[in-house]
């Protein structure tokens, strides 16, 4: 919970900050986690994750009416604002901190346990960057599931949510890409596990996105150079993250593969033809279309006509799928039609 948090995030310092002293991220928050298969009961944990035990948060609970994991919560993450906690130089300044917000921001049982572990010195040690990943090795419970592919859809989908609100321009783009890769499955006929698979896909494509500046996605410019070198990491990073994860062979090449090209001008491998099965040219096809009807800092929104107008003159350079481009059309094209018979 504590590292999904702040899920709405993923946006310029500015903005966090911004976000850090509105309930808006508390709410969004809440709501996009509701479908996750958390272990545990996680209701309003997160919505409730910026209340201060005098009633001076968002929503005005106090004490005992703040769930106890929304308290720990807040506790942290209080204190990693307001200070470096890495730097054992602010320990005396953390507990004087804490000292005088009990009972105000913070209850004072969570800060009697805290001013009890404070006086060991492997707690300080354990927070430096060299110790603190394998000393949470050692507190996370040692659990492992398999999961079938309709739970981990149920995962990825809410990853979604958290990867498009990185921008203001992408806040629908996953979705919209999973709703026209439906649309696209029924028509060629997939099997449902297909399908499924290719949803978890496009739910996870631009995940490497999350490590990329705002200042480079929300541009409303044209990128230099190495900038656009930068932007082109993201697919190389979504590969890095999902290779690894047992049952993704196929998952982790057909979203990491969403910006190849069939003449290999494609990043971040440069596969041509021979290397790019039906579903890695599919959702390439699909990640530009569904792209260009949205709208951009440096565009409009295009409508169907204009983008298909684009993807065929991209097959006639040899870079998309034709076949499958003629695919998108005729079925996408009946939405138009449909439209203007109204």
């Amino acid at each position: 919970m504590k590292i999904l948090h702040d899920n709405l995030k993923g946006s310029t310092q500015e903005k966090v900050n911004l976000l850090e002293s509105r309930q808006e991220h508390c709410i969004i928050g809440e709501h996009n986690l509701r479908d996750f298969p958390f272990l545990t009961n996680p209701k309003n944990i997160i919505r409730y994750h910026h209340e201060k035990c005098d009633g001076s948060g968002f929503f005005g609970l106090s004490n005992d009416e703040i769930p106890l994991m929304a308290q720990i919560i807040a506790f942290s993450d209080t204190l990693d604002l307001a200070f470096d906690l890495r730097n054992t130089i602010n320990k005396e300044l953390i507990i004087m901190f804490v000292y005088e917000h009990k009972t105000t921001f913070f209850s004072s049982a969570l800060s009697e346990v805290f001013f009890k572990i404070s006086e060991q010195d492997e707690f300080w040690e354990a927070l430096s960057d060299e110790n603190i990943d394998d000393n949470l090795k050692k507190v996370i419970p040692n659990y492992s599931n398999e999961l079938d592919y309709s739970e981990i859809h149920t995962i990825t989908k809410t990853l979604s949510k958290i990867i498009d609100a990185k921008s203001q321009y992408t806040q629908t783009h996953s979705l919209g890409l999973s709703e026209k890769l439906e649309r696209m499955s029924e028509f060629y006929g997939m099997d449902p596990i297909m399908t499924l698979k290719l949803l978890i896909a496009t739910d996870l494509h631009d995940l490497g996105k999350l490590a990329i500046s705002n200042y480079l996605l929300d541009k409303p410019g044209e990128l230099s150079k190495d900038e656009y070198e930068e932007i082109k990491k993201h697919a190389k990073i979504t590969k890095l993250c999902l290779q690894n994860i047992k049952g993704f062979k196929e998952i982790t090449e057909w979203a990491s593969n969403h910006h190849e090209k069939l003449d290999g001008s494609g990043y971040p491998q440069g596969l041509k033809a021979k290397d790019l099965d039906f579903n890695s040219r599919l959702i390439a096809c699909l990640d530009i279309y569904q792209a260009l009807r949205e709208e951009r800092p440096y565009r409009k929104s295009m409508d169907h006509i204009k983008a298909m107008g684009i993807l065929k003159s991209m097959t006639e350079c040899g870079q998309l799928d034709t076949d499958i481009v003629g695919d998108i059309n005729n079925v996408f094209s009946k939405d138009v039609s449909s439209k203007a018979s109204r």
